[in-house]
């Protein structure tokens, strides 16, 4: 049984919270067990990850590459090179057993010095089109798990690619919707919920589309909706809805600590494509209406929705498509007819892998095992 592992991933959410449900899991199958956290002092993974007890966390300085032809490559070239001279080190003082990376150019320095070690190496690909810092690493470390089918064919350098699901789905799978609702303060109602968010800063492209959607949320009764407009946007967005007097079929929030809960109360998502988003739609088998965000790299979230599409799971609106009437349709064509939210639902689950940490862990134990 292994009892050290290194976990390295941030920037985002998408990276961080996979890499603690694998420490999560880790914990459970060893409750001694020592995990250590390479991220940088500056980054989200600097806030969140500190507080989960247990953890140790240790720092580089990294910085993304840039995809056009820039001078700040050069200093990003330096910068890796120190990272992977301190992640070493790092490495050599903790001594685990392996080293798990989730993505995002924040993994890249901790990975590629583990493998330089001759340490077993995991990367967790979270995204059907695979991120740069995956594809640099995919012929250095001793496995690619990969939380969405289709990923492997952009990885024909990988050692081995292993379809794992993301670590993500793990987590929303203990999720209680009676503590979702009440948390909401709609305990008692057993109407379809539909929850609509824009991510954790909200979306103003989404915001204005439910603002005008609210005539129509207004006269829906027979629905309740949950709004999570972003803290940046929250006093505007209420102020603008409720002008006209509350909705009492309508709870906004400027965001949710326990939307796992609130999820497993959903019948119906509205929001954007990021992975962690499809992981937990996946594995609660929750039908949606995904708006990739073009702003991020790669337009991989674009991707994500076009793949959740394609498999029955979901319906997607691009953002230069998206109107209030649109939304409205789409949302009415799926919450009214049981039958179709039905397939969906059905279609998504088939895609979760609620098992993923675990399975990555079991990986980890026999990697760990073969090189020892």
């Amino acid at each position: 049984m292994m009892n050290r592992l290194m976990l390295s991933g941030g920037g985002t959410g998408g990276h961080i919270y996979p890499a603690l449900s694998i420490a999560k899991a880790f914990r459970l199958r060893n409750p001694e067990a020592e995990i250590g956290y390479i991220g940088t002092q500056n980054g989200l993974e600097a806030k969140i990850v500190p507080k989960e007890e247990g953890i140790q966390f240790f720092h580089v300085e990294i910085q993304g590459f840039r995809r056009k032809i820039s001078l700040d490559n050069l200093q990003t070239l330096a910068k890796f090179v120190r990272a992977v001279r301190d992640s070493k080190q790092y490495i050599r003082q903790f001594q685990p057993e392996a080293v798990v990376g989730t993505g995002g150019y924040v993994s890249g320095p901790a990975l590629y010095a583990a493998a330089q070690l001759g340490i077993p190496t995991l990367i967790v690909e979270p995204d059907v089109l695979p991120g740069l810092t995956t594809r640099f690493l995919s012929r250095y470390v001793d496995v690619v798990a990969i939380s969405l089918s289709g990923s492997e064919k952009h990885l024909t350098k990988a050692k081995r690619v292993l379809h794992t699901g993301n670590p993500r789905g793990t987590e929303v799978t203990h999720a209680q919707a009676g503590k979702g609702k009440e948390a909401l303060g709609i305990a008692g109602e057993d109407k379809p919920l539909v929850l609509i968010f824009g991510g954790s800063r909200g979306a103003k492209p989404i915001n204005d589309a439910v603002n005008e959607m609210v005539p129509w949320i207004r006269e829906a009764g027979h629905l309740h909706f949950v709004y999570v407009t972003g803290e940046v946007h929250y006093d505007e967005v209420t102020a603008k809805i409720e002008s006209d007097g509350e909705i009492p079929n309508l709870t906004i929030r400027p965001f949710l600590y326990n939307m796992p809960d609130v999820l497993a109360a959903t019948s119906l998502v509205v929001g954007r494509a990021g992975a962690s988003t499809l992981a937990e739609l996946t594995a609660l088998g929750i039908p949606s209406i995904l708006i990739p965000s073009p702003y991020v790299t790669n337009n991989h979230q674009e991707a994500n929705a076009r793949w959740l599409e394609g498999q029955g799971a979901g319906r997607m609106i691009l953002e230069q498509e998206l109107t209030g009437e649109k939304l409205w349709s789409t949302i009415r064509e799926i919450v009214e007819d049981s039958g179709c939210r039905q397939q969906m639902s059905e279609a998504a689950r088939k895609l979760g892998r609620p098992d993923a940490a675990e399975v990555i862990v079991d990986e980890l134990e026999q990697l760990s095992r073969g090189k020892s």
